[in-house]
């Protein structure tokens, strides 16, 4: 395992060499923590595939004068459309870990979703984002991703503690509370937000016994009685990360979520689902007013593009952020966010887009009608 270099690697140039070099710069049973899915990786490989079946329609001799990535999410201005996803335990592949990773991000202006299972505690990480815009002069939105506790006093623990470290938004994960985990973390890593508070997890009992169904867990996993409960609970922007079916998209949109992720949780939680590529446009169409962000899979500057055409407000970055971070620390993971950046908007103009709103779903070429 090779330390995180304190330059970029010359030979780097896209979030795929980053994710080359990473394999020796994390510990073997980690990578294969992070770069795994669910079962067979069928839906992992699928969220590639569906990205790359779409076709982009360039359009030239357009003008692109006065051009920008800017855009408004819940009241709230981006300067483009890459937030940094919420990813667990970034500790493994940094001893900064998010600490490095929401540095990074500040620098590049671009909106951070602190995870619950950060490596480091949620105030420290506000702080350290607070600490990076007033030494810049500039920043970003910072938001958290709040997983639901066993018990509603410990998670309106972490609600109250969010708003107070001076988050903006409320990321509410729904689809990975009951999933499979066999990896143990290491001894210098922990979910340091989640220190005293008890934990949930369920091993199937004997044969005979309850398996999943009718166990703490599954009593326990997120319902829309949640979603009304928390929307109570707060003032802030409610998002609910981790949405396929457009009939729950309507639902949770109408008791109380101001935006969507669509999102299978990079192929981490079940396999043989569609990728959310595939499922936004009939999620658009479900709720035509909500923001949409989309997450899973996104690699390249053009992946963003294909979403923001489909209906996709903003991308998350998963993965590749992790990757960065290994290889180069805060360094990595800004270059990163400047590389996707760079190809988002060469695509842009490629596309005939001055502007994000530019981008409809005439971008992608419909094979079917031939237009």
């Amino acid at each position: 395992m090779r330390p995180a270099h304190t330059r970029i690697p010359a030979d780097i140039g896209c979030a795929l060499d980053y994710e080359r070099h990473a394999a020796h710069h994390i510990e073997a049973m980690a990578w294969r923590h992070i770069q795994g899915g669910a079962d067979q990786n069928l839906t992992l490989a699928h969220n590639r595939a569906a990205l790359d079946a779409l076709r982009l329609l360039p359009r030239p001799l357009a003008s692109l004068r006065s051009g920008h990535t800017r855009l408004t999410l819940l009241g709230q201005a981006f300067e483009h459309p890459l937030l940094l996803a919420p990813v667990a335990y970034q500790g493994l592949a940094h001893p900064e870990g998010e600490i490095a990773s929401v540095r990074a991000a500040m620098a590049l202006r671009a909106g951070y979703i602190a995870s619950t299972l950060s490596s480091h505690t949620l105030e420290d990480i506000a702080a350290a984002a607070q600490a990076a815009a007033r030494e810049l002069g500039y920043g970003a939105p910072l938001w958290f991703q709040l997983y639901s506790q066993p018990a509603r006093e410990h998670t309106l623990a972490l609600l109250r503690r969010a708003e107070a470290a001076g988050y903006q938004a409320i990321v509410w994960t729904v689809d990975a509370s009951i999933k499979r985990s066999g990896f143990a973390l290491p001894p210098s890593v922990e979910a340091a937000n989640l220190r005293g508070y008890p934990a949930m997890q369920h091993t199937p009992q004997a044969i005979g016994g309850a398996v999943l169904l009718g166990t703490p867990l599954a009593d326990a996993a997120p319902a829309l009685e949640d979603l009304e409960w928390l929307r109570a609970q707060t003032r802030l922007p409610l998002i609910v990360k981790g949405v396929l079916s457009p009939r729950v998209a309507a639902e949770a949109v109408a008791r109380g979520a101001d935006a969507l992720v669509v999102s299978n949780h990079g192929g981490r939680v079940m396999d043989g689902v569609p990728a959310p590529i595939e499922v936004l446009p009939a999620i658009r169409a479900a709720v035509p007013a909500a923001p949409l962000l989309l997450d899973s899979g996104i690699r390249w500057g053009t992946d963003a593009a294909k979403a923001l055409a489909l209906g996709a407000s903003a991308v998350l970055i998963g993965r590749p952020q992790l990757h960065a971070l290994a290889v180069a620390g805060v360094q990595g993971v800004a270059h990163l966010l400047l590389t996707l950046r760079s190809e988002l908007e060469l695509a842009l103009a490629q596309l005939g887009c001055a502007r994000l709103e530019q981008l409809t779903p005439e971008a992608v070429w419909d094979e079917s009608s031939k237009k």
